[in-house]
């Protein structure tokens, strides 16, 4: 597998620059192969140089972590990686060479490790596979603000090219939804009978509601794992700290919303253990926000997230809400769903695919704070209605959406292409 831009660690730190939900799928995929007999070895960048260069999964002795170096072992956004990915390549083709790695398949994730994927198949004539995870063409539609700055700020037309180029070269592709599916046809005029649709998974056994456990509520517990001081009855929002992932819309119905229900609170949550700059113009926006409407004692931004608390952290919530304005799945509900716990998110992106609206989550357009507000007033008043689709929403997420079910999908599909 390659997963080139974020931070990728054995157990990862979400909510970093560029580290989000394709870390968590790469590596449960790679846990659940690994169940079924499949070693596999996860290539990344080498940001941080106190980190080893193999660095073995906790649990799973047939998963690591390869880290290698580029572009002077700095971190670079993924939409300025692309200079270094030639450089990226060819040391990853010399510590194959140097190491005697002889692997089966290359399986590149997103654009970038796309790019890589190409040329270190090539160089050991294996077949190489590709996961989008994002569509530059689908993102460049839903972001809002002047083309000019938006092609500056994510270099769309670069992406694209080298999206098409990985499409049309690669032995086979998945898509997580029938969406995208949809979009490579639509944005780019690309159709072929090599693309399967296979979803993300969760763990649904760490991801589970506390029906026939103790509650896990209580002020102090939560305060000791995030530093911070959380109220009895809240709305819960997590991911990443960018531009596209709605946080203005859902402040904005929320404001709505704590006028209507004066006993919830806001927690929104995400972000790096050490936010950096465009985090931190995404925090500012949020705190204006909060300051303009003066709901400061309603809201809480708790930033990154323990992975080890998400569990509870979604369990205790009223609700948890996605509000993107662009999400090509949204890993974050799905969790929140097998925790039994009711979701409202945005009808933009792949989630619709999971969610059918009212019966087991509400889909909403987040830009309409009216029928946003309306949505998460609705559940929280409605106790027996929020209760239905929570259930529902485990239910799907159990039969259909666990990383073992996820991993015999990609077991046929590898199998159906290399003919055996």
């Amino acid at each position: 597998m390659l997963s080139t831009h974020g931070y990728f660690d054995p157990v990862p730190q979400l909510g970093r620059t560029d580290t989000g939900g394709q870390v968590v799928y790469v590596l449960e995929l790679a846990k659940a192969l690994a169940k079924r007999g499949i070693k596999t070895d996860i290539y990344t960048r080498w940001c941080e140089p106190e980190k080893p260069q193999f660095d073995p999964v906790p649990g799973h002795p047939d998963v690591r972590v390869v880290r290698i170096l580029c572009c002077e072992c700095a971190f670079t956004p993924k939409e300025q990686i692309y200079e270094f990915l030639p450089e990226l390549a060819q040391n990853m083709v010399e510590l194959i060479k140097k190491e005697g790695l002889d692997y089966d398949l290359y399986h590149g994730h997103y654009v970038d490790a796309g790019i890589v994927t190409l040329d270190v198949a090539k160089a050991f004539d294996k077949p190489a596979f590709f996961t989008a995870h994002s569509l530059g063409a689908w993102k460049r539609q839903q972001m809002a603000g002047n083309p000019d700055e938006m092609e500056k700020k994510y270099n769309f037309a670069h992406r694209i090219s080298e999206e098409m180029r990985i499409f049309e070269s690669v032995v086979a592709q998945t898509v997580t939804t029938d969406l995208q599916r949809e979009k490579l046809k639509e944005l780019y005029g690309f159709e072929a009978n090599n693309i399967a649709v296979i979803p993300p998974g969760v763990d649904v056994e760490r991801f589970h509601p506390l029906d026939d456990e103790p509650s896990l509520r209580g002020v102090q517990q939560r305060s000791n794992l995030v530093n911070t001081n959380f109220p009895g009855k809240y709305i819960f929002c997590l991911s990443r700290i960018d531009t596209n992932k709605g946080h203005d819309f859902l402040l904005y119905a929320f404001d709505i919303v704590r006028k209507r229900v004066p006993d919830v609170q806001l927690v929104i949550g995400g972000g790096s253990p050490k936010p950096g700059p465009r985090e931190q113009e995404v925090f500012a926006m949020m705190h204006k926000i909060i300051e303009e409407r003066e709901m400061g004692d309603r809201v809480s931004i708790i930033g990154y997230v323990p992975d080890e608390a998400l569990p509870s952290f979604y369990r205790d919530a009223e609700l948890f809400t996605l509000p993107s304005i662009f999400e090509p799945f949204g890993m974050t509900a799905i969790e929140a769903m097998a925790c039994k716990t009711p979701v409202v998110a945005s009808k933009f992106g792949g989630i619709k695919n999971v969610i059918d609206s009212g019966e087991n989550g509400i889909l909403v357009d987040p830009a309409n704070a009216g029928e946003f507000a309306e949505a998460m007033i609705g559940l929280l008043q409605n106790k027996e209605n929020a209760e239905r689709l929570a259930a529902n929403g485990r239910k799907k997420i159990v039969e259909e959406y666990s990383w073992d079910a996820i991993a015999r999908k990609h077991i046929e599909f590898y199998g159906k292409y290399m003919g055996d």
